[in-house]
């Protein structure tokens, strides 16, 4: 039977996770505490959906190829806008930046690889600590949206957020590495 994969549940829910970022984005980029309390529960939510997405797809049988393709860029919009609306805000210090550019420059590298990849029927597949990485990166972004909630917080959120900038450079370099055969033109 050939289901509609809009309608599948993984699929709303990854989704969902997509169009959150909007009311997160608007939420933090209003300045109000309040309003930064509810973007971090939204948050939560939304990255949290990452994990239910996958689950209920396994559980219940429900992989489509649209799920497949909007899972990882559901979780690089939900990071990449959520870090320059941070940013926007002042939420993160120059030194912050650091490992912020470093996930950003990796979320849009290594896709525009796996991409240019695709070309030649190379396929990088997923490691788990890219999966541990994207998981790292969720948490650290909700520490960075507690720290104008929770005093004493901006500590722990940097160390974080370093630990999920440099697994990110990390993943990316294998990825580079793992690639660089078919690139050097050596895996022809």
């Amino acid at each position: 039977m050939n289901r509609n994969p809009l309608l599948l549940v993984p699929n709303i829910i990854t989704i969902a996770r997509i169009f959150a970022i909007v009311p997160i984005v608007a939420l933090v980029m209003s300045g109000d505490p309040t309003a930064r309390a509810v973007a971090l529960a939204l948050y939560i939510a939304a990255a949290a959906s990452d994990w239910v997405d996958g689950y209920l797809a396994r559980a219940w049988n429900q992989y489509s190829d649209l799920g497949r393709m909007l899972d990882p860029i559901a979780d690089k919009v939900l990071v990449g806008i959520l870090i320059a609306a941070l940013a926007w805000a002042d939420s993160l210090s120059a030194l912050d930046m650091i490992p912020a550019t470093a996930i950003l420059f990796r979320e849009f590298f290594i896709p525009g690889l796996r991409e240019f990849l695709g070309n030649k029927t190379v396929v990088l597949h997923v490691s788990p600590l890219a999966k541990w990485k994207t998981t790292i990166q969720l948490v650290a972004l909700a520490f960075v949206l507690a720290e104008t909630l929770i005093p004493g917080l901006a500590l722990v959120s940097d160390l974080i957020l370093w630990v999920a900038g440099v697994l990110t450079v990390w993943t990316g370099w294998e990825y580079l590495r793992a690639s660089w055969p078919h690139l050097s033109g050596v895996g022809k």
